[in-house]
């Protein structure tokens, strides 16, 4: 195939997505959804970080999720050990999810009006990047365990979040990891990405992102009523 059909094959699937995007987004809108999209390589952490963020604000947020892997259930099942309700979505050989598939995932989920809804995304920096899923913010998480200059290495998914996650602070004592760096690193890629640490398993720093959540829900709810009349 000619690199000019590539790129056209590209843009066609890039654009049938925007699409389905776009109805995810309508509705999410229209019911006042918080939709966030977690991206990150695997391990990093995204499953644990949303079964203790679901235990620690059920009681004051209606949570659902979208759980993406290529295969098992494994992660629908933490989640849904939580109380809160899961839909598991198998990519195949697939490497990311795409607009459709949440979609309809979301149907079947039904999603409480004026809730937030998780998205976990196959475990990949590259190909979720290009995806819009109708998410109100992609939030990129990266483990302590993992590189400082994974930003630069993968500037797409910094470059499209708007929050970065640097979780398993716990484990900073016992590795030679450069938090400032990784942060800066992070900037010059994206200049207004927010940043938090934190450690999913201990707890450290999860106040913040529990601030940055139900804040933004809250204003999600408004727009839906304000839009409502």
């Amino acid at each position: 195939m000619s690199q000019e059909r590539i790129i056209q094959v590209e843009r066609d699937i890039l654009s049938k997505n925007d699409g389905f995007a776009a109805e995810n987004r309508a509705y999410f809108a229209a019911n006042g959804i918080f939709a966030l999209n977690f991206v990150s390589s695997p391990g990093s952490g995204k499953t644990s970080l949303l079964v203790r963020t679901i235990g620690d604000l059920k009681e004051r947020l209606p949570i659902g999720v979208v759980e993406g892997d290529q295969q098992t259930s494994n992660d629908a099942a933490r989640i849904r050990e939580t109380g809160a309700p899961a839909i598991q979505v198998n990519t195949g050989k697939g490497c990311h999810l795409d607009a459709h598939m949440v979609g309809h995932a979301v149907e079947e989920l039904a999603p409480a009006k004026n809730s937030v809804l998780f998205i976990e995304n196959v475990g990949n920096l590259v190909c979720p990047a290009a995806f819009d899923l109708g998410e109100a913010h992609k939030v990129v998480l990266l483990s302590v365990t993992e590189g400082e200059d994974k930003p630069l290495k993968y500037p797409d998914m910094f470059a499209a979040a708007d929050l970065m996650i640097l979780n398993k602070a716990d484990l900073l004592p016992h590795l030679d990891f450069d938090v400032g760096a990784c942060i800066a690193n992070a900037l010059r890629v994206n200049p207004r990405l927010q940043t938090l640490v934190v450690s999913a398993r201990t707890g450290e720093g999860m106040p913040a992102f529990y601030s940055w959540l139900e804040a933004n829900a809250a204003m999600a709810v408004t727009r839906a009523l304000a839009k409502a009349g």
